[in-house]
Formats: structure tokens, sequence, C-alpha cells
């Protein structure tokens, strides 16, 4: 029995959304959703209770994420497991598309993300062309951060079970496997709703400078970092150099996100979320 883990913080404006997207796709025998909503003040739950059956909600009062999937953990009864953040959509479908490689165990394959599918043609220019480039990137293109969706086998998810509580918990997921024990799976599509305005795309940005200096304070110095260097921005310009006014935007983002991050990392605040609500307006 394959186990769909959602962690769901105040996410009554998308939760529906995304289960109805899943429960049309995935067969009523075999898959268990739970829906851990954590720390809600809103009507997650009821709206996720009102998907029927189907669906276990399970309330915690942490607004936790690390702790909601944890708890998410205690109450699965599957795997392959899969970790799907509320405000993104995938079809049960696609989520059966990322298991169909776990099962195999001789396969090495440990961990599975979908695709990205990224609408950007309600967001602000500069937030399109910052996208246009990040979307290339080589550790963005190759790894499982950033989409939303982790599928794990047993094995992978013993491997991640150990990890410590961090906030980029998708970043360091997929750091924890190597390139052969982890596969982005094209036969599988989750869509991403991106932020709206250059404001709420720093935000994302803010958190992500901070959450991966978190990350590397656990790291080794030898083991693999996702940071883009400059020489993935003239390796994407010599090959492109139409995306030159998106690099600039790129660069303009990075240096807003490090000065937000700086004062966070310096005080080891790893636990302020800040959120984009414009991606979650319909």
């Amino acid at each position: 029995m394959t186990s769909i883990v959602i962690p769901a913080h105040n996410e009554a404006r998308v939760i529906g959304r995304l289960l109805d997207s899943l429960l049309a796709g995935l067969p009523e025998d075999d898959t268990d959703v739970v829906v851990v909503c954590n720390g809600c003040t809103d009507d997650t739950a009821r709206i996720a209770a009102e998907r029927g059956p189907r669906v276990r909600v399970v309330e915690t009062p942490v607004p936790s994420k690390h702790a909601a999937l944890r708890t998410g953990d205690d109450h699965a009864r599957g795997f392959p497991r899969v970790y799907v953040d509320a405000d993104v959509v995938i079809p049960g479908t696609d989520v059966l598309a990322l298991t169909e490689h776990l099962h195999d165990a001789t396969s090495g394959i440990l961990a599975t993300a979908p695709e990205r599918q990224i609408p950007l043609a309600a967001s602000a220019w500069r937030v399109r062309a910052y996208y246009r480039v990040w979307q290339r990137l080589p550790a963005v293109r190759e790894g499982l951060f950033g989409r939303g969706v982790i599928a794990v086998s047993k094995a992978g998810h013993d491997r991640i079970a150990a990890l410590p509580p961090l906030m980029a918990d998708d970043l360091a997921a997929s750091l924890a496997f190597a390139a052969e024990e982890r596969r982005v799976v094209g036969a599988a599509r989750v869509v991403i709703q991106p932020p709206r305005t250059w404001r709420d795309l720093i935000k994302r940005r803010i958190r992500a400078a901070v959450s991966t200096a978190q990350v590397e304070e656990h790291q080794r110095p030898e083991e693999p970092s996702a940071r883009t260097s400059t020489a993935d921005l003239t390796a994407l310009l010599r090959a492109e150099p139409t995306l030159l006014p998106g690099v600039v935007v790129f660069l303009a983002a990075a240096v807003a996100a490090r000065r937000g991050a700086a004062r966070a990392i310096r005080a080891q605040d790893f636990g302020t979320w800040l959120r984009d609500e414009s991606s979650r307006q319909n």
C-alpha cells in the first residue's frame, strides 16, 4: 500500500484542489492518504475531511512541518511513501508513476520526484525572468528539491528519517541520496504555483537562503551543495545569450535574499517561515 502524507498549516484555500486531483487517479484499496493539519486556525481539517473516508485527517496543535511529517509517518500504513506539500497539485496517476520506480529493490532507486510545471502567466515580469533562469540550473534540474513532492522506498525513508529537523527538508532529503539513488520521473508532473510579485519571490528566496545555511551547518565540507555558482550562470549564458536579462534579475534576487537572510542566520533563527501568500490565490 502506498501512503501519501500531506502536512498542512492553514491551507484551506488550496487543500481541496490537491486532494481532488489526487483522489481522481488513485485506486481506492491500494493507497492511504493522511493529511496532518498542524497548528491550523482555519478550515483546513474540515475541507480535507469532506473528501470522505479515503482521506484520514490528523490534527496537531504544533505548527511545524517537520513535526507534521513525523506525525504523518506515525499514522501512515505503507510504502512507498509520498510526501506532498498542500499547495501543489499532482494527479493520483502521476503519484503512481513515481512509486513504480520504488517497488523494485534491485533498481537502486530510493527516492523519486516529478517534473515541475510552473505557470508564470500571472506573475510579474521579474518573477518570470527569475524562473526562466532558475529552472535551467543543473542542480535545480537534477535535484528532488523545490518540487513539493518526494516519494521514497522503505530504505529511502530510513535514510531521511535519520535527518535532523531542518527548514529545507526537501533540500536535505535530495542531498541525502546520491545521483544514482534518486530519479526525476518524466512521466509525472506537479503544478507549482509561483509567487506573483517580486516581494513574495524575495520572501521565498530569503527562506531558501536561511534554510540552505542551516543544511550546510549539518554537512561535512566534502558533501554536495545545491548552491548556484558563477560557472553555472556563465554556462547558461554561453548556451543561451538571450538569458542575460534573466541572469541580471536572478543575481539581484540573490543579493536581496542574502541581505534579508543575514540577520536570521546570525541569530540562528531557523524557525521563522516567510510564507508567500500570493501563490495561494485562486
